[in-house]
């Protein structure tokens, strides 16, 4: 399954020091005003949506 939207690409910032762990990005900021986006990876996209029950589901 494909969406014909283009594509937006969310720069995250880099951590400030590489021993506090991963960057954290808000989902609010990935999805806007949408429930769900495609990930590109590898060729592959992967669709991070929201479900009913306000839960994140990553699926390829």
């Amino acid at each position: 399954m494909r969406d014909d939207k283009a594509m937006e690409t969310i720069e995250v910032p880099a951590a400030a020091d590489a021993s506090a762990g991963p960057p954290v990005v808000d989902a609010a900021d990935l999805l806007g005003e949408t429930r769900q986006i495609l990930i590109a990876h590898r060729g592959e996209h992967y669709r991070l949506r929201i479900t009913s029950n306000d839960k994140l589901i990553l699926t390829k």
